[in-house]
């Protein structure tokens, strides 16, 4: 087993339960780990038998394009893409901040993560 870590991926999204935060937007940032068997990658080196992580992002991309109110929700269908595509992946971790959330403090993000275990 072996874990591929996706690190600080950057996106300009418009998520949020206030009305402001779907007009204007913020800035997020995403780290996602997966785990899955890579021995047939590490062997063969080659990419058909890896878990494709240029792929990953943009499956991550199109879900951070989609509005959601909650980062919860965010979290779980970024989980229900990255499952969906990859049917080697036995375990993934997905963790979204918004950078500099809307509240009466200061703040540097507030994140939330979610686990799914195939």
């Amino acid at each position: 087993m072996g874990q591929i870590q996706m690190n600080a991926m950057e996106f300009y999204a418009y998520h949020g339960c206030h009305p402001d935060e779907q007009l204007t937007g913020a800035n997020f940032v995403a780290d996602i780990t997966m785990d899955y068997n890579m021995e047939a990658a590490s062997d063969s080196d080659d990419l058909c038998d890896a878990l494709n992580y240029a792929e990953a992002y943009q499956l991550v991309r199109q879900e951070m394009a989609i509005r959601s109110h909650l980062l919860e929700h965010l979290c779980k269908r970024i989980l229900d893409s990255l499952f969906e595509c990859f049917p080697q992946l036995q375990e993934a971790t997905v963790c979204i901040q918004k950078i500099n959330p809307p509240i009466d403090g200061q703040m540097r993000s507030v994140g939330v993560s979610q686990k799914r275990v195939r």
